[in-house]
């Protein structure tokens, strides 16, 4: 329970707000960290959006003895959180989140029990853990120390290796004193525990890959430690683990790839070596400050200058893009990269002008041409980048805390996945993002939406366009999107 001007929360401030929906999110404006932790929930549905059923994600929530169970929850204002990712062979489901009691506050900036950073000011300790659904229906979580200060945002289970490969952040603090919190964000490689959390005793975070802005020659100043791997996704596709990065000041926001040839990218710069080795084991890393070794690239063609230079983000050159999410290859050359959007709330005269001025926010495709990825065009035709649309449940007229419309707009999208047709074509399900509506934008309501688009084409076909599948009411969020495992 959150009573206001008496509640103090984790980082030592005073609620504003109470805990009902939708002004809990108020308390942002006095703490920063403010997130509250929720149940999860993986609702199927049929390619064509008719429900089928919905699988309760356990929480972890104490049983008749008082133990608890196995399970996780997500921050339910996170935006960045639950991509969903099949396996490597569609053998299962994975995500990430939080070993936590459902409404504890919050612990997406909390340490982690393993790595603690006496600097950060959210008085948490939270594992972080993994969570995998098989094709029988079955559970299993693995804890980890990795993401302490931040989150774990995706999940993927290389059914060769048998590991997971995961992407996120770290380092809520002031410093960098803690060489775990640096060698423990990122890109990460976990060894499932198929165990009961209770039997659990997760060691040092694994760093899998590691980069530096300084491994591109025109950087000649690194960037804050451990933040320029503040990783959005992951993909294991044909033998290459691929990251991106979409968000924060520091780094570089693009696409990556693990070289564990150590040749494909001289200069920070490439595409991945035929038939090199699947990245099996841990990265090297500096035991002073925690920092990896620089075994990661910017994907050839992909953007390369540093994410605080962009003056005009997701608008204007394909260089400009800023907010990158999920990536999804139809093939060896052809990729779809998510935009999940700027942020802008600038409105005027009914819509949210910065959002809909926007012309790479959506899905961005990108061919590879003799050795170098091209940007060809953006699918964002029927999402309505920027026009208000009501939600159910959700106050009418002027958020008092923001000045702006209760009314949310879609910004782009987050997450999505795929599927390749035999007419040549492929179909995107994407999950959008928003601005607007409550105070923190994470929070609002947003919508399932898919596209087919012809996979061989360089320039937008027309009568190309979203439709929407669902929406959701107020206090309700999607995040990630997946096919079921066993079905592809």
């Amino acid at each position: 329970m959150i009573t206001p001007g008496v509640t103090v929360l984790p980082t030592g401030a005073v609620a504003v707000a109470d805990g009902g929906f939708a002004h809990v999110w108020d308390n942002v404006q006095v703490d920063p960290n403010f997130g509250v932790t929720a149940p999860i929930y993986l609702d199927q549905m049929t390619p064509g959006g008719r429900p089928v059923g919905t699988i309760a994600v356990p929480d972890g929530a104490p049983g008749a003895a008082g133990r608890g169970h196995d399970g996780l929850v997500s921050s339910f204002s996170s935006k960045s959180e639950l991509a969903l990712n099949l396996s490597s062979k569609g053998s299962a489901l994975t995500f990430m989140g939080y070993v936590a009691p459902a409404n504890t506050l919050d612990a997406s900036n909390g340490n982690t029990p393993g790595v603690v950073d006496p600097t950060n000011p959210d008085a948490q300790s939270v594992y972080r853990a993994v969570a995998e659904l098989d094709r029988n229906g079955k559970f299993w979580f693995t804890e980890t120390n990795a993401y302490s200060g931040d989150n774990g945002r995706a999940a993927v289970l290389d059914d060769k290796t048998g590991l997971y490969y995961t992407a996120g952040n770290s380092n809520n603090g002031e410093g960098t004193s803690v060489p775990g919190v640096i060698f423990g964000t990122g890109a990460q490689l976990v060894r499932p525990a198929y165990k009961p959390e209770q039997a659990q005793n997760p060691g040092s975070p694994t760093p899998v890959g590691g980069f530096s802005v300084t491994q591109l020659p025109a950087n000649t100043k690194a960037d804050k430690l451990g933040k320029d791997t503040n990783f959005a996704e992951v993909a294991d596709y044909n033998n290459v683990l691929y990251y991106t990065k979409g968000s924060g000041s520091n780094g570089i926001d693009t696409v990556y790839f693990v070289d564990t040839t150590g040749k494909a990218c001289p200069q920070g710069v490439g595409v991945p070596v035929p038939g090199a080795a699947f990245p099996s084991s841990a990265d090297a890393y500096d035991p002073a400050t925690g920092n990896p070794a620089g075994n990661m690239c910017v994907l050839a063609g992909f953007p390369t200058a540093l994410a605080k230079s962009i003056k005009t983000p997701d608008t204007g050159a394909a260089s400009n893009t800023a907010d990158i999410g999920a990536l999804w290859f139809a093939n060896s050359t052809t990729l779809y990269v998510a935009d999940s959007g700027n942020g802008d709330d600038t409105y005027a005269d009914g819509s949210y002008t910065g959002a809909a001025a926007q012309n790479l926010a959506g899905i961005q495709k990108w061919s590879l041409v003799n050795g170098t990825w091209t940007y060809d065009y953006t699918l964002n035709t029927g999402l309505g980048l920027g026009v208000p649309y009501t939600v159910a449940g959700l106050p009418t007229g002027t958020n008092p805390a923001t000045g702006r419309p209760w009314a949310p707009a879609v910004d782009g999208i987050r997450n999505f996945t795929g599927k390749t047709n035999c007419d040549g074509t492929v179909t995107l399900y994407a999950v959008t993002t928003a601005v607007g509506g409550v105070t923190d934008y994470g929070a609002d309501p947003n919508k399932l939406v898919a596209i087919t688009d012809k996979t061989a084409a360089v320039a937008a076909p027309a009568g190309e366009k979203f439709t929407t599948l669902r929406t959701t009411g107020a206090g309700d969020v999607l995040r990630g999107v997946s096919f079921t495992p066993g079905t592809r």
